[in-house]
């Protein structure tokens, strides 16, 4: 298994209702843990946000990463799990990128290998993030068979 995921966001959550939830489950990720990188947002620049990722990628030291898009792949949760399953067990380190509000800058989404979905329905960040943080959850408690996802 990788020993971490990373989660590079655009934006802070600025909300301690969303972070409670959030933190609550990431105490509960243990194999691997997720660490999140949050970025500062520059508004209406998706350029400047880009190459802000691209650093963040860079000093993270790369790895298999994946650009969160309406418009990607879609799973369900127990996919989900299996696909990370893979994942981890071949990447040193798995990062999930959710842009800012403009949208993924061209140089971020080519280097990303993958898209991914949540739904086909457009989030905002703050709440996309937490989905995401979810689902990594509920991937961890699929693969180790906790009735969780029951």
């Amino acid at each position: 298994m990788a020993r971490a995921i990373h989660l590079i966001v655009v934006g802070k959550l600025k909300d301690s209702h969303l972070e409670a939830i959030e933190l609550d489950y990431l105490k509960r990720i243990t194999n691997p843990t997720v660490e999140i990188h949050e970025l500062k947002a520059s508004a209406e620049n998706k350029t400047a946000e880009g190459e802000a990722i691209l650093k963040k990628v860079k000093d993270l030291g790369g790895g298999h990463c994946v650009a969160m898009s309406e418009w990607g792949k879609r799973f369900t949760s127990v996919a989900f799990a299996e696909w990370s399953r893979e994942h981890l067990e071949r990447s040193s380190k798995l990062i999930f990128i959710i842009a800012g509000a403009e949208g993924f800058s061209h140089e971020v989404l080519s280097l990303c290998q993958e898209r991914l979905s949540l739904s086909e329905l457009t989030f905002p960040h703050k709440l996309a993030r937490i989905l995401l943080v979810e689902q990594l959850y509920r991937a961890q408690t699929i693969r180790s068979g906790h009735p969780y996802h029951n």
